[in-house]
Order: structure tokens, then C-alpha cells, then sequence
């Protein structure tokens, strides 16, 4: 098979010369008619037109330079990021909706059953004394009665300590909580008295709001950390949309991620459970988001800003 004849052109005054190729060696230098350059070239080892492939580079003209790979996520990314807003809107409107409702006044029943450890194994703590300090200075005392049981009505929303003491017993005190819209620890509580000196006193925590004051300052720190995440999420889906920037999606997700974070820090997933879980929404939202951003600006950076 006889060698193929290719065209090539002179990368020093682009003229262009037709050359025979030799079967060997790989590369071949050929003079240019007009300047006399030597032009190397390389042997094809595939039919036309692969072939143009084999060649040194600078010998034809400049292919369109390669781009990286690149799939836009950025509908996408803007949707998610709409959704991070939303959900940061609405969870943020619970909570100022149930922060006027637990700081109205109300009037609140705490119960429960005292036992003690004796000889004869776990009996009612009768006569034990049980006394109740609340919000706005309430105070109240009872005692337990043959069955361990003990209530105390008209208690008012915040919170509660109860101290609870019996000679010859430890002293226990426990801490709750009762609102219209968070109870904790107000009824059925069960404590155990264990023998032991009036000194050495225990406590025992059904809440970690320890009056409404601390719960309502949690309340508002999540509001406005919610509303926050929700400015920076709408606005980094309104960029998105309008430019691609992958940075500013990267800023909007971890604002979602931020969220259901805030309101474990707070403490706000133990009265509100239901609204943790709403929030992972959110954060999975903001994850896509910051992933799927990041994951663009590694691959290809940030798009170049207009002169």
C-alpha cells in the first residue's frame, strides 16, 4: 500500500504544500518551497480523516480551543434554593406565632407520683413535702398523699421547680415547663426518693428552658435566624436565575444547611420536633444547592465578569 500524500501548511509564512510520506520513519521534515522552514510530520496511522489528528501541532489551523465538560444546574440550583427560602419563611412564621401564644397568660396543673426506697422495697413517699416556685414569684406547697400521688392547680405559664424532700431522703428537685404551646414535665412525673442526708440534693431536667424568658429568647433567635437564611437563600436564587454565578448558590445552600443546625442549638427541636423535621428539608434543599455549585466552580470556576 503505497503511502498516503497529505497537504500541510507552513506555520511560518502558511503556505501550503502537498508531501509524499515515507512508511518510516514516524516523523518526516519537509522544507518549506517558499521560506524554506522545515516542517515536521508525523505518519498517519489511520484513513483520512483521523489522520489530520497525527500531526504536530501548529501545521493546520487552530482548532476551536476545548472546553471542559460542563452541565448547567442552574434551574435546578435556583429551584432549591426558592424551596430553602420558603421553608425558612414558614418555619420562622410558627415560631413567632407560637411565641405570642406561650407568653399569654394561663393557668396550668402540675402532678405526678413521689415513691421511696425503704427496707421493704419501693413504697409510696406519703408525707413527703412538695414545693412549687414559678413565674412572677407563684410559689405553692402540698404533700404526698397515701398513694404518692400530688397535684398543684393554678400554676401559670414558665417555668416550674419543684422541690421535693422527706427526712431521711435525698432531696430531689426537677425542673419543667407549662405553656399552651410546650409542656414539659407538668403531669405524670415520677421521682424516686433514695435514703440520704438533706445535703446531698439531686436534680432532675424535663426541659432545658428553665423559665419563659430563656424559652422566648430562643423563640426570637430563631426567627431571626430563619429570616435571615431566608434573605440570603431568595437572594441567591434570584441571582442564579438572572446570572450564572455558582459562588452566590454556594452562599444561598449553606444558609438552608444552617437552618435545622440554628434550631438544634437552640434547643427548638424539643418543644417543636415536627418543625426539626421541617427543616431538613430545608437543609437538604441547601445541600443540593451548595454541592451541586461547588461541585461547578472545581470543574470549570466562576463565570468570567463582563468587561
Amino acid at each position: 500500500m503505497a503511502s498516503p500524500g497529505v497537504t500541510i501548511r507552513c506555520p511560518a509564512c502558511g503556505t501550503d504544500l502537498r508531501v509524499v510520506l515515507a512508511p518510516a520513519p514516524p516523523t518526516q521534515w519537509f522544507p518549506c518551497p517558499h521560506c524554506r522552514t522545515p516542517i515536521p510530520v508525523v505518519v498517519p496511522r489511520e484513513p483520512p480523516p483521523l489522520y489530520t489528528w497525527e500531526v504536530l501541532p501548529g501545521l493546520y489551523p487552530e482548532l476551536p480551543a476545548p472546553r471542559a465538560p460542563r452541565v448547567s444546574t442552574r434551574r435546578a440550583v435556583a429551584v432549591a434554593l426558592v424551596a430553602v427560602a420558603l421553608v425558612a419563611i414558614v418555619t420562622a412564621g410558627f415560631l413567632a406565632v407560637s411565641g405570642a401564644e406561650a407568653s399569654a397568660p394561663g393557668s396550668f396543673t402540675v402532678s405526678g407520683t413521689v415513691w421511696a426506697q425503704t427496707s421493704a422495697g419501693i413504697q409510696p413517699a406519703t408525707g413527703a413535702l412538695v414545693q412549687l416556685s414559678g413565674e412572677n414569684h407563684y410559689a405553692a406547697t402540698t404533700t404526698v398523699g397515701f398513694d404518692g400521688g400530688f397535684s398543684l392547680s393554678g400554676v401559670p405559664t414558665g417555668g416550674v421547680l419543684l422541690n421535693i424532700s422527706l427526712r431521711g431522703y435525698s432531696p430531689v428537685s426537677v425542673y419543667s415547663f407549662v405553656s399552651s404551646v410546650y409542656s414539659a414535665g407538668a403531669t405524670d412525673i415520677g421521682i424516686t426518693l433514695s435514703p440520704g442526708s438533706a445535703s446531698n440534693l439531686s436534680a432532675v431536667a424535663y426541659t432545658p428552658f428553665n423559665d419563659l424568658e430563656t424559652f422566648l429568647a430562643s423563640i426570637g433567635a430563631g426567627v431571626v435566624l430563619l429570616a435571615l437564611a431566608a434573605i440570603v437563600a431568595g437572594g441567591a436564587a434570584w441571582v442564579t436565575l438572572r446570572r450564572d454565578r455558582p459562588a452566590v448558590g454556594v452562599v444561598g445552600g449553606s444558609a438552608g444547611v444552617f437552618a435545622p443546625l440554628a434550631l438544634y442549638f437552640l434547643a427548638l427541636g424539643i418543644p417543636f420536633p415536627l418543625l426539626l423535621a421541617v427543616s431538613g428539608v430545608a437543609a437538604a434543599a441547601g445541600a443540593f444547592a451548595l454541592g451541586a455549585r461547588a461541585i461547578e466552580m472545581a470543574q470549570t470556576g466562576d463565570a468570567p465578569r463582563p468587561d
